[in-house]
């Protein structure tokens, strides 16, 4: 007795698939795209006749496997934001596990994370300490004091992060802003003061605009630029009003900014030296900190032995 239409059509496709767990059809080799300089090269090349970039052992390369697992439109500035509310909620459960805090103390310290986890997790400290601890010069870019504290600085992040990744590209965009944030918490540090906060880095990210904007007649620059002014103004006002606010973190930040912006041409890269450049700036930032984290995790480990 013949199968029904219906039951013939499902053997056969459950063949068809069985079929296929031990017999590969041949891979289809396509020309390929070089990571550095776009130019269209063989399926089989290991090098762009082009530039000469390797097709796989580059920084360029690097890059180009690495944004697939980040958002096309700001990357950098959305793996910040993940990293800094990762290192939050750390401190936060730490703090609240080890020192019965972390919900009180009025509204500015609301979420507040203990002096002693901060200091554990890689809290910025006086010269002396950051000399013989200088990871912790950029382990405290991603952490926050508070809910409060990160809450701010997020928002002034995904405000002013984009557009300076837009206009310098991803890899030089985080390295402005991991540079930036040393240069405020060595002058910081320099005042004797215990710190966290990416507050250093964004300031610096507005200094790096205040410098792109600097002698710029059109008047979206114009505009921009009495924004940024503005934006300088209060937070100066505000650091001098509450007290723990680090002034010098800011100042540090805002000055090593200015100066970068005013070295670094305001657009992406434009050739391949400067794409070469931007990839190597963006990774050596990248391995300063993953290389930070690590001596942070050894630290903790040590410190709870």
């Amino acid at each position: 007795m013949p199968l029904p239409v219906r039951w013939r059509y499902k053997v056969d496709r459950w063949l068809s698939q069985f079929g296929q767990m031990f017999h590969s059809e041949p891979k289809v080799m396509r020309p390929r795209l070089c990571p550095a300089c776009g130019t269209l090269v063989g399926s089989t090349a290991t090098r762009c006749h082009q530039c000469g970039a390797s097709m796989t052992y580059s920084f360029a390369a690097a890059s180009r496997s690495l944004s697939r697992w980040l958002p096309q439109t700001s990357p950098a500035a959305y793996a910040i934001l993940a990293i800094c509310c990762v290192m939050y909620a750390l401190s936060f459960i730490i703090t609240m596990k080890f020192s019965g805090g972390g919900v009180g103390g009025g509204l500015m310290n609301l979420g507040g994370i203990s002096s002693q986890v901060s200091y554990r997790l890689g809290a910025s400290l006086p010269l002396t300490y950051n000399l013989s601890q200088p990871w912790r010069l950029v382990t405290a870019i991603f952490l926050h004091a508070s809910l409060i504290h990160i809450g701010f600085n997020m928002w002034v992040l995904m405000d002013i992060g984009p557009m300076v990744e837009e206009l310098y590209g991803t890899a030089r965009y985080f390295f402005l802003f991991v540079i930036t944030g040393i240069a405020g918490y060595v002058l910081s540090s320099f005042a004797g003061h215990l710190s966290v906060g990416a507050s250093g880095s964004l300031l610096g990210l507005i200094g790096v605009l205040l410098a792109a904007t600097t002698g710029r007649k059109n008047l979206q620059a114009q505009a921009l630029r009495s924004a940024l002014i503005r934006w300088l103004i209060y937070i100066a006002v505000l650091g001098f009003l509450f007290s723990g606010t680090d002034n010098y973190a800011h100042l540090g930040g805002v000055a090593s900014g200015y100066l970068l912006g005013r070295l670094m041409p305001d657009r992406p890269p434009a050739d391949l030296s400067e794409r070469r450049l931007a990839n190597f700036l963006g990774w050596a930032a990248g391995i300063v900190v993953v290389v930070s984290f690590g001596f942070m995790v050894m630290n903790y480990l040590q410190s709870a032995a």
